[in-house]
Formats: structure tokens, sequence, C-alpha cells
């Protein structure tokens, strides 16, 4: 907000964005990572930009939300640029297009359903380890220590067992109670969070036939590793010929030759074509060749530079070649390329 003010631009606007944002990865994606980096760059023209970070505690795995404002036209309905992390299947995603009727039947329900009966419905088709604790009556002491003794579950994550019902139908009164207009602000009601919003995604699902569970819009990449080695060292050389390629295509740009960033975006629409038809090698003997060409490549992570592979230490499958192309349109590019 101050630096709105102080820049120019509009900072509540982009407060609220900011918000919302990560309301739309922790409540209307809901594939099973908490959301615990939140990165919010805005340039003096008031274009922006978010990474946002999220970690499964139990596989031990992040994942990265991107967004970009331009050419986004709806917050709710497909907004990502990407989603880097390993795809789960079939999730709920209330973002995908297909789930604009669960979306709407959701605030139709807030207007015309009871929060308790909604509460009540929710429960009935939740797993039994979420019904085992019966919803409490307002006349019982909750089974909670007052503060400052706080009983916590062991796992950093928000797990639906350790929600009460009771709970859930207050936030469920709550929403309904403020009227939300429409997704993006329902979202954004206090109290209302991956919880509530299941349970409307589920009971519009059972009641009005409004699916909420669509894939998992997440692609994993390989293009750089991980400081970890996993799933191979970084390639500091790769790494930075990347970022050089990139500024150098920007600064181009900026000058009015758009030849390089055309160029960049014509390559990614090509990739993203041929992902669908590739036929290339096992994702272990992938990783197994980027370990053996990890010192040629400048490979490190937080244990240090990759040292060279020695002879009979190592025997994975060396530079597998990736095939791509159809019956019609039969091709072959190597997986060391850098083109």
């Amino acid at each position: 907000m101050a630096l709105g003010d102080r820049v120019g631009f509009d900072g509540e606007a982009l407060a609220k964005s900011s918000r919302l944002i990560a309301k739309v990865d922790s409540a209307a994606v809901q594939d099973g990572f908490d959301l615990y980096l939140h990165g919010f760059v805005v340039s003096d023209d008031g274009r922006w930009t978010v990474v946002q970070q999220g970690m499964n505690g139990d596989r031990k795995q992040a994942r990265r939300y991107h967004w970009l404002s331009e050419g986004i036209t709806s917050f709710v309905e497909e907004p990502h640029t990407a989603i880097e992390g390993q795809n789960q299947g079939n999730i709920i995603n209330l973002t995908d297009r297909r789930a604009e009727p669960s979306r709407r039947k959701q605030l139709e329900l807030l207007g015309s359903m009871a929060p308790e009966r909604i509460a009540r419905e929710a429960a009935a088709l939740s797993p039994a380890a979420e019904t085992a604790r019966p919803m409490q009556s307002r006349n019982e002491q909750p089974q909670q220590a007052t503060l400052p003794h706080l009983v916590l579950p062991t796992h950093h994550d928000v797990r639906t067992s350790d929600v009460h019902l009771l709970r859930l139908h207050g936030n469920l009164a709550a929403a309904a109670e403020r009227g939300p207009v429409d997704f993006p602000d329902l979202l954004m009601t206090p109290g209302v969070g991956a919880r509530t919003i299941r349970a409307l995604a589920l009971v519009a699902e059972v009641l009005h036939g409004a699916p909420c569970r669509f894939n998992d819009p997440a692609r994993f990449s390989l293009a750089h590793g991980g400081k970890d080695r996993h799933p191979f060292p970084v390639p500091i050389k790769v790494y930075d010929e990347t970022i050089r390629m990139l500024r150098s295509a920007v600064d181009r740009a900026k000058l009015g030759q758009a030849d390089a960033l055309f160029a960049l975006r014509k390559l990614d629409a090509e990739s993203r074509r041929l992902e669908r038809v590739a036929d290339g090698p096992a994702f272990a003997d992938f990783v197994a060749g980027e370990f053996v060409r990890s010192h040629e490549y400048g490979g490190r992570s937080v244990f240090g530079w990759e040292p060279p592979v020695r002879a009979g230490e190592h025997q994975p499958t060396a530079a597998p070649a990736v095939h791509y192309g159809t019956a019609k349109s039969p091709g072959a590019i190597s997986a060391g390329s850098k083109t």
C-alpha cells in the first residue's frame, strides 16, 4: 500500500490480488501442498508476477505456483502461467474451466441451505476419520484447552481430521451472512479456507451434479535440477546460459527488437506440442545420464560441486536419445541438445 502511494499505482488493488492468489492456491486448488512462501513482484507500471511455494510434508516434496498479470482474465479460471511439480492425477481443482458449475452452485448453496445442514451433509460425504468426532452442540464445552495451553497435532499441515465441525459450521454461517457475490469474493471471506470450500464443493457435487475433481494442472520440469541433488544437481553452466538468453531477449524486446522473445515463445509452444507425443528414455535413465554429465555442466548442490564420475564407479545409461514426432512427422532431438 505504501509502495503504491509512493510510486503511483493502485497498491490496494495489488494487495487484494496478492491475498486472493494465495487463497486460490490454498483453497481452490487442493493438491496436498500447503503454502509457506509467497513472493509478489511488482514493476513500476503496476504489472506483477507471483511465485509461491507449497510443501507436502508426508511426501517431502515441494511445488511452485507461477502467475503473471499479463494476459490474465480471471483469478479463478485457469489463471496460472505454470505449476511446477509432480502431477497428482485428479484433485479438487476449482480453477478448471469445467468447474464453473461447481463454483456457481457453491454460492447458491450458501443462499439456499442452512449452514448447519451443509456441514452435516459434508460430514456424511467425508471419510470416516473426519466424522469420528461428532459436531459439538452449542452447550458442550470445547475439547480444546484454553489459552495458552493449546493442544496441537504433531504434523505441520492442517488435515481434515484436525478441524472441528462446529468451526466449519461457523465458517459457513459467516460466509452466508456476508453474502459473497462471486467465487473470488467467497474465497476472500475471513475464515473461509480449504476445508470450507471442500465441504461446499462436495455437497454441490452430490446435490447438483457439479463436479469439482479435475486433473492436477502441475507440470514437472527437469530443466535445471535441484539444489538438494534431486532429481539431479543444478547444472550451473546450463543455468547461467538460460539466464543469459532470457536477459538478452528481454533487453532486445525493450529496444523494439522482439525477434528473440518471439523465438522463445515459439520454442515454448513447440515444446508443449511435442510433449504430447514424446517417446524417450525412462525417467531413471534420463536422471542417470544427467549425473554422468553433471561435472561437465558445472553441477552443484548444497553438498558442493559435483566431482567427475570415475570409470567403474557409476554405470548409468549415458546420454540417451529422446525421440519426438508422430507417424506423419518423425524426428529426433538429442537429450543433451541446448537448442
